[in-house]
């Protein structure tokens, strides 16, 4: 089993419009989701009010995506993963991904 210290982090987040991403991500895990070729953080928050923790802590917490080279038993097992905008109704996806 994955711990908390052995989760990869979110090492960058672009996407200017999640409440939790303000400096970095402040989450304490995202949950990486989606289906049909996409890989969407499954923790976007559209809200104008910025929330989360009041350090950057935001780790990978889950991964539904078992198609992506770095999803081993639903736990992401990359160093450490980017979060960008995506591109029609995706606001926010996981650019690390990497289908198998």
């Amino acid at each position: 089993m994955t711990t908390s210290t052995e989760m990869p982090a979110v090492a960058e987040c672009t996407v200017t419009g999640c409440s939790y991403n303000h400096d970095g991500c402040h989450a304490y895990a995202i949950t990486v989701s989606g289906e049909n070729g996409s890989a969407d953080c499954g923790t976007f928050v559209p809200l104008n009010t910025k929330g989360g923790l009041d350090r950057v802590v935001a780790q990978v917490g889950a991964c539904s995506r078992a198609d992506c080279t770095y999803n081993s038993s639903l736990e992401c097992t990359a160093s450490g993963v980017r979060v960008g905008p995506g591109s029609g109704g995706h606001a926010a996806n996981c650019l690390t991904y990497t289908p198998r």
